[in-house]
């Protein structure tokens, strides 16, 4: 079994800055990629931002500029440091993971999620 546990969220103004981070524990032999999506009251969940093991680095339009994401040292964790938050990026923002399990399989894996509020 693989966890994803993220922290971080919270109550901000518009303007401020947050960072996300998310550690990956379990039957891990390696990870592809590690990535934020996010999910809005009503929406669809959407896609942030996605770091392969390589470093390659994928933004959705709505936060290039914005919001950077990395990996850590030991390569099992992930962070989102998100600048000039805007209300509109309010949303529950989930943790994802491509995991080969020690068992040789590839799985895609979840965290619970962290709320992040922006008031305007």
């Amino acid at each position: 079994q693989v966890q994803l546990v993220e922290s971080g969220g919270g109550l901000v103004q518009a303007g401020g800055s947050l960072r996300l981070s998310c550690a990956a524990s379990g039957s891990i032999f390696s990870i592809n990629a590690m990535g934020w999506y996010r999910q809005a009251p009503g929406k669809q969940r959407e896609l942030v931002a996605v770091i392969t093991s390589g470093g390659s680095t994928n933004y959705a339009d709505s936060v290039k500029g914005r919001f950077t994401i990395s990996r850590g040292n030991a390569k099992n964790t992930v962070y989102l440091q998100m600048n000039s938050l805007k209300p509109e990026d309010t949303a529950v923002y989930y943790c994802n993971a491509m995991v080969v399990t020690t068992h040789l399989y590839e799985y895609d894996y979840w965290g619970q999620g962290t709320q992040v509020t922006v008031s305007s």
